[in-house]
Order: structure tokens, then C-alpha cells, then sequence
């Protein structure tokens, strides 16, 4: 066989090769998750679908035509001394926002993971929506035995532990979605990571930080006037994973015409930075009611319907295929039965 003809099957074989990989990785990890699932066996076991070759496969699978990031925060030094060269504006990149930056981050000073996750040499994490489907699902104690536990909004946790647990590594939040007080359903060393839609948001952060006078224009719905969040566990989303999951896994990128803006949910979101972070990514609590099932709630906790999604800047049908793709890819896995 000659060389060309030995690298035109190689090229041929390489799509069934990679479809192979992700199959055999998603059937090992549902394997896995089975055995432990209901019992006390740790997640852990999930360890053994790491390896730099093998995450960066599982990655590149994805066609996602980009590398990897790890460092999910904005730090200060990116904006101290240089001028930072983001072309967009929230929420897909800081132009217009550096000054309100600078102040906020001049503040919080921290800007990692906590050393003994980034020290791991695989991380297993887990999303968790706050979707109805959770409920009565009692995955509570199989949550809390994964590295990174990540979790969106204001979604509660006690009250519930028995099915979406009570450890939490981040908590996702924007300011119209925040608790005044994050210690009441978290615990002392979750990170509060903003994620800024939009220039008010860091406004908001910053008039928290500096006590200063406090604006209530700008807001969908009117954000605490007091925080009481942990100077030294605030972070600050690189708008680039937003930027990120609205083009390479929704397509969203650049706007058609004049139409309303469309953006990535919090919890979309939550998925493409875990993808990014760690090894393992599982998921739970993900998926909405049919439009047209007004009676059923969309959450675990509450009594809001799909009616309350109306006016949404999201595209809930849209994302529902993106979750899918991530899952028959064998990138994500769904740690309970779903539609």
C-alpha cells in the first residue's frame, strides 16, 4: 500500500475512530455511575476515565475548533499595566468595562480555584440544574462525593439534601438571581462567581464592595440592596466561556439582523465551563416541561411554570439540543432517567 493511499483510510477512519472513543468512554462511565448509583460508593471510581490523552480526545470530539481553558476568572493583572484587547462588550467580552473591572477586582484579590482542586490530578464535577426533574430523585448523597459541585441562581439547598445534596464548590449568580445572604444555603468556602450579563451587573458588585450608593436602574427584576457575601470567595466569570458557549455549542454567533438577542442560560453555561475544568462532567437536574404544560412547576423548589420563561432571552428548545449532542458525545452524563 503506498504512503497516499495509507493516509487517505487513515483520514477516513478517523471520524469512526473518535465515535468509537466517545463510546466506549460513555458506556464506561455510565457502567461506573450504575455501580455506585442508590449506595454508598464514591464518584470517584469515575477516576478512572481521566488522563490528559484522554480528556483532551473526549475535547476534540466536541469540534469545538478551540483549546481548553482552566483559568476561569478574571484576575487583575489582566487589566493592570496593559490594556486588556476585548473587542465586545458584556456579556461576551469587558470593552466598556475595565474601569468598573479594576475597582471590583482590586477588591475581591482572589482569582483561582481553591490549590487543593487544582492540584487534583483528575476532577470529577457535577452540574446541577434546578429543574423539576430532580425532584424525589435522592441523588443527594452520590452529589456531594464529587470534587466540584456546581450550582446556578438561587436555587436553595436545605430543605432539599436528600436530592441535590448540600456541598457546593460555585455557585453561578448574576445580580437579579442573588440572595441577599449566600451563607444561608451554602457553605463557608463556596466560591460566588458572578457571571456579568451586562455593565450594571459590576456596577452592582461594586457599589457592594465600596458601600456605595446604591442604583436600581438597569435590572429586569430589582437586585439586593445588601449583600452579604464573603469578600474573599467572590470571582468573576471570564466573559470568554459565555462568549464561548453561544458560539461553538449554540451557534448563536453573530446575531441575525435586527432579532432579539438570544443568550446562554446560567446553566448552559455551567456545562461548557465544566467542560473546560475538569476531567469528568456530570449532570443533573436539566430539562423544562413541554411549553405547553402550564401546571407543572420548572423547578425543584417553588411554584413557577413555563409561563415565566415567556419573555426569556433564551432559547430553551435550542439549548434542550445542545445537551443532547453533549450527551450522545459522551461528554456529559446525565446522572438520572430524562427525556
Amino acid at each position: 500500500m503506498s504512503q497516499k493511499t495509507a493516509k487517505t483510510w487513515s483520514l477516513r477512519l478517523l471520524p469512526f475512530l473518535l465515535s468509537f472513543i466517545s463510546f466506549v468512554m460513555y458506556y464506561c462511565s455510565y457502567s461506573i455511575l450504575q455501580s455506585y448509583g442508590g449506595t454508598s460508593k464514591s464518584p470517584n471510581s469515575s477516576k478512572a476515565l481521566c488522563g490528559g490523552w484522554l480528556t483532551q480526545k473526549k475535547w476534540e470530539s466536541l469540534n469545538f475548533n478551540s483549546s481548553r481553558q482552566t483559568q476561569l476568572f478574571l484576575r487583575l493583572k489582566d487589566f493592570f499595566w496593559q490594556e486588556h484587547l476585548s473587542k465586545l462588550p458584556l456579556p461576551y467580552g469587558v470593552k466598556g468595562s475595565e474601569f468598573l473591572l479594576l475597582k471590583v477586582l482590586a477588591i475581591t484579590a482572589n482569582y483561582q480555584m481553591p490549590a487543593n482542586l487544582e492540584n487534583l490530578e483528575c476532577r470529577t464535577c457535577v452540574v446541577i440544574g434546578n429543574g423539576f426533574v430532580i425532584k424525589n430523585s435522592s441523588l443527594g448523597d452520590i452529589i456531594n462525593k464529587y470534587d466540584v459541585v456546581i450550582r446556578l441562581n438561587d436555587a436553595p439547598v436545605k430543605g432539599y439534601e436528600e436530592d441535590v445534596g448540600n456541598k457546593t464548590t460555585m455557585r453561578f449568580f448574576y445580580p437579579e438571581s442573588a440572595s441577599y445572604n449566600p451563607g444561608l444555603q451554602n457553605e463557608p468556602d463556596t466560591l460566588m462567581v458572578l457571571v456579568p450579563f451586562k455593565m450594571h451587573d459590576l456596577r452592582w458588585l461594586k457599589e457592594i464592595l465600596y458601600n456605595e450608593k446604591r442604583v436600581r436602574k438597569g435590572f429586569w427584576k430589582p437586585p439586593p440592596q445588601i449583600w452579604l457575601g464573603d469578600v474573599s470567595k467572590i470571582r468573576v466569570l471570564d466573559p470568554h466561556f459565555l462568549h464561548q458557549t453561544a458560539d461553538k455549542l449554540l451557534h448563536l454567533l453573530p446575531p441575525k439582523g435586527k432579532q432579539t438577542p438570544v443568550h446562554p442560560t446560567t446553566g448552559l453555561l455551567s456545562i461548557f465551563v465544566a467542560l473546560n475544568y475538569c476531567d469528568v462532567v456530570h449532570v443533573a437536574g436539566f430539562g423544562y416541561p413541554s411549553a405547553k404544560n402550564h401546571r407543572q412547576p420548572i423547578h425543584y423548589y417553588g411554584r413557577e411554570t413555563m409561563k415565566s420563561m415567556k419573555n426569556s432571552y433564551h432559547d430553551l428548545n435550542h439549548e434542550a439540543k445542545a445537551l443532547k449532542r453533549l450527551e450522545e458525545s459522551g461528554a456529559i452524563l446525565y446522572l438520572h432517567p430524562h427525556l
